[in-house]
């Protein structure tokens, strides 16, 4: 069972702790020193607010000018104290909270990238983007905020409580009568804004997957004459994280707002009762002055603990939705006792069943890719041609059948070995925003020179590079933009070359491109394709005619296998299939 499905584990509580045990415990002898700084910076205020007694009753009741200078002299010593270990402590606290919040992005992207394929199908990249770069935000501050409220907050306010309660423990009672009242709204107003910050959290990765879907599409964008129509969908989440972001953020003020209220009532009963014995000179103007003093300055460190409440849930809301994440484990692995890679390269497909979901793929799918040969994948748009590919490199699992490469079942494989098998150019090859040179290479340092202008030659690279402005240093752009369609299958060819696995996976790696770019591409992938056992999937049947095997699929079932000769002459699916493009593409060329 899912560890997830607890929902105490998202308690605030059970929350933080996490956060403490997994980020926070680390840094804690750097966390004592800061919180040693919070406690001289809290306490300065109580010793401040004591001194206003003899300042008041010595200096100007008593008229004693010698006691001004030490008095003085102590006070200015005080800020002094207080804005050195202010400005330490905060030096630390920002730290500490940028280096967590850095190392909780980077492990969260660290765990994401070990995720199954399909978890990403259910997550769209913008409310993954959110959780690593918007949720880590969010709580950037909160351990500053919660670690500042028990350190400087709380002990300002306890030395400030030890000066009052010294002074006249009546007083002080008087002052504190309306706190029981700010329980039960304390409970009402966590939950509010746990919901309201849970909401806008999850409406801000709406947000994000907006504008993924806009930069990646601003082509389709102008060309639709869909500007304004994305632009009202943009401003309606923006609206509803704003509305969100309003709720939460008045729920939270709300506390300080009750503190007022409550200190109202304090601060009343207060002047009544002192005011009175002070007339009746019972205590001295200089007891009052501290006491009131100590109680002004009480105000803002009570304000402050009192909004922790809602700090504490905008983070909670925060914490769930990245905990979630963790939660999340992969469910393809390499199996207990996993065999290496076979050297044969001989693969099987025996009865193989999928479904995504509830919806069938593949129903029985048997075929024989031989080692060494060309197997060619062809049928209509949604035959499972794709999901063989996912399979064979366990992108997904099999819900029933056998797949072997070398007569070992794959699951039995070493998945980093079994992985490593393939090299993988696809129609719409992920190039990074990174030099040409990088894209090859993908971060290996073994390369050396001779060994990469032979694999440039191959695929054909050299002979667009002095069209680039700095030649194979030329960044790609993002998703390769920089660089045509053509351009971009070669450096995916060359990376392929590079890698060179002993299994070769074309995924409709020419459909997309112009004549004169596809004979280029296709010249490299004879270059590649080479000595390694080659699966090719292809819409244009003539690029496949001369495979070692042709299998038909529909349906997600093999409904035929030969060769282009045999096929054509069985008259099924495949001559239909064949007949049906030699037409399409001889129609153009009789009207010119």
């Amino acid at each position: 069972m899912n560890q997830s499905a607890d929902p105490a584990r998202y308690d605030a509580g059970p929350l933080l702790a996490w956060l403490w045990r997994s980020y926070l415990r680390s840094y804690l002898p750097l966390l004592i020193v800061a919180f040693l700084l919070m406690v001289i910076e809290g306490s300065a205020l109580g010793v401040m607010s004591w001194m206003i007694q003899p300042l008041f009753d010595r200096v100007f009741v008593g008229g004693n000018v010698t006691a001004l200078w030490g008095v003085a002299s102590l006070f200015a010593g005080i800020f002094i104290l207080r804005g050195l270990a202010g400005v330490a402590q905060s030096v630390i606290m920002s730290h500490i909270a940028q280096s967590t919040t850095a190392e909780m992005q980077v492990d969260l992207v660290g765990h994401l990238l070990r995720l199954d394929s399909m978890y990403f199908q259910r997550n769209s990249p913008g409310a993954l983007i959110e959780r690593v770069q918007g949720d880590t935000a969010a709580i950037n501050g909160v351990w500053q905020t919660l670690i500042r409220s028990v350190g400087r907050d709380a002990v300002t306010l306890a030395s400030l409580t030890v000066v009052v309660v010294v002074i006249d423990p009546m007083w002080t009672l008087a002052a504190v009568i309306g706190i029981p009242l700010l329980v039960l709204p304390t409970v009402a107003v966590q939950r509010y804004v746990r919901k309201k910050t849970r909401f806008s959290r999850e409406t801000a990765s709406e947000r994000a997957t907006r504008l993924d879907e806009v930069f990646h599409g601003i082509n389709p964008i102008k060309l639709n004459a869909l500007e304004a129509y994305q632009g009202d969908r943009f401003a309606n989440v923006v609206a509803r994280i704003r509305r969100a972001q309003v709720k939460a953020a008045a729920g939270a003020a709300a506390m300080p707002g009750m503190i007022d209220f409550v200190t109202a009532i304090g601060m009343f009963g207060v002047l009544i009762f002192a005011g009175s014995e002070i007339v009746a000179g019972e205590k001295s103007l200089g007891q009052f002055m501290s006491f009131f003093t100590a109680m002004g300055l009480a105000f803002q460190p009570l304000r402050r603990l009192s909004s922790v409440v809602g700090i504490v849930q905008v983070a909670a809301a925060s914490l769930e939705r990245i905990r979630r994440v963790f939660d999340e484990t992969p469910t393809i692995l390499s199996a207990p006792g996993a065999v290496t890679a076979p050297r044969d390269m001989t693969i099987v497909l025996e009865d193989v069943h999928f479904a995504y979901d509830d919806a069938p793929v593949l129903a029985g799918v048997s075929f024989t890719a031989e080692a060494g040969k060309t197997t060619a994948l062809v049928g209509a748009s949604g035959a499972g041609k794709s999901t063989v590919f996912n399979l064979l490199t366990r992108i997904v699992d099999k819900d029933a059948g056998t797949i072997t490469v070398g007569g070992i079942p794959i699951e039995a494989i070493d998945l980093a070995q079994l992985r490593g098998l393939y090299s993988v150019v696809a129609q719409d090859s992920l190039l990074f925003d990174e030099s040409v040179r990088e894209n090859i290479l993908l971060g290996r340092t073994d390369v050396d020179d001779a060994t990469l202008d032979r694999v440039l030659e191959a695929a054909q690279v050299r002979r667009f590079l002095e069209q680039l402005p700095q030649g194979l240093d030329t960044r790609a752009g993002p998703r390769g933009s920089a660089l045509s369609g053509g351009q971009r299958q070669r450096v995916a060819i060359a990376r392929a070359l590079l890698r060179d696995a002993p299994v070769l996976l074309l995924d409709e790696a020419t459909s997309a491109l112009d004549t004169q770019s596809e004979a280029a591409v296709q010249d490299a992938i004879d270059v590649l394709s080479m000595n390694r056992t080659t699966l090719v999937i292809a819409h244009r049947l003539s690029t496949v005619r001369n495979a070692d095997k042709i299998v038909v699929m529909d349906r997600g079932r093999v409904v035929d296998q030969g060769t282009h000769e045999a096929l054509l002459a069985n008259g099924g699916l495949y001559a239909a299939l064949y007949q049906m493009q030699f037409r399409d593409e001889a129609a153009p060329a009789e009207s010119a």
